[in-house]
């Protein structure tokens, strides 16, 4: 399971980052059905773009600890689960949104709890190795 968190960890990160850069780089056009919108909505996607790209980087940094820090992972996947809860405000008070901003709610609502179920796996292996190195039987 450890090995299974440090690889979502990564992932989540590397395509958090991406996903950033690639709103800051292009503004409306990354966002499907904003390229029309003006100049206050192009600030703020490329504004946001750049938080997340940070936010990705808060990933891969809890991905290079050993062990995982499992309260920041479960800080990280809350933020993440209250962006899908945004997006279902969002639905409640405008309606349903382009496609695939609704896929991306379902992986925000998904994701977050599987984050949580994992969160210690990291920490739980360590634990479990060091009591085989010092001896202790392993429960």
């Amino acid at each position: 399971m450890a090995r299974v968190l440090r690889w979502l960890v990564l992932a989540m990160g590397v395509a958090c980052v991406a996903i950033g850069v690639f709103h800051l780089a292009l503004g409306n056009s990354a966002v499907p059905g904003e390229g029309s919108a003006d100049a206050t909505v192009d600030s703020l996607n490329r504004f946001f773009g750049a938080i997340f790209a940070g936010y990705g980087l808060a990933w891969i940094w809890a991905a290079r600890q050993s062990p995982i820090p499992a309260t920041a992972v479960r800080w990280l996947a809350g933020v993440f689960l209250l962006g899908g809860i945004g997006r279902l405000l969002s639905l409640a008070a405008h309606g349903w949104p382009q496609w695939f901003q609704v896929v991306l709610t379902s992986i925000e609502l998904v994701m977050p709890p599987l984050y949580f179920w994992l969160a210690d796996a990291d920490e739980r292996a360590g634990r479990v190795s060091t009591r085989r190195v010092v001896g202790d039987p392993v429960l």
